[in-house]
């Protein structure tokens, strides 16, 4: 799968990267844990990748900025004419790379462009960490067919 378009430190893609997935519906019980791997990733400074779309992806993306670690966003869209306010300053330091599978063409997010970010993520990351998977859900399904070390925060 090809980067499309790309902003921000382009060396992170040479580093060891761990890819972040959580399902959109996902227990309340499995909220924290997830917390709790984004600041220990933080900590020990790993290099996650992720879309950061989900709404515990867009949590655990506020935990990682706070650190100095390295940080790679997949788009399920082009890149916007503007960089978002949050992630100038990581850019600036060069620890923030923001890529795409598109062209500024695809404006909107749909079910298919999530999934081609999905495989795009699957494919750039040396393992594969899940906060949760819903049963049967597109996540579970591309997952199934990874050959890489998946490990799940709760065990499904």
């Amino acid at each position: 799968m090809t980067i499309k378009a790309q902003i921000g430190n382009a060396e992170l893609l040479k580093l060891n990267k761990t890819a972040f997935f959580c399902s959109r519906q996902i227990p309340a019980s499995t909220v924290l844990k997830c917390y709790d791997w984004a600041i220990a990733q933080r900590e020990v400074g790993t290099c996650v990748i992720s879309g950061f779309h989900s709404t515990i992806e867009k949590d655990v993306l506020h935990y990682l900025l706070k650190g100095k670690q390295p940080i790679i966003v997949v788009l399920a869209r082009g890149l916007k004419q503007e960089i978002e306010p949050v992630f100038k300053k990581p850019i600036d330091e060069g620890r923030l790379l923001i890529v795409a599978p598109f062209g500024a063409d695809i404006k909107r997010v749909t079910s298919k462009t999530a999934q081609i970010r999905n495989m795009m993520m699957v494919e750039l990351a040396n393992e594969i960490t899940v906060g949760y998977a819903s049963k049967d859900g597109q996540l579970e399904k591309l997952l199934s067919n990874s050959k890489k070390a998946i490990q799940y925060i709760v065990q499904q």
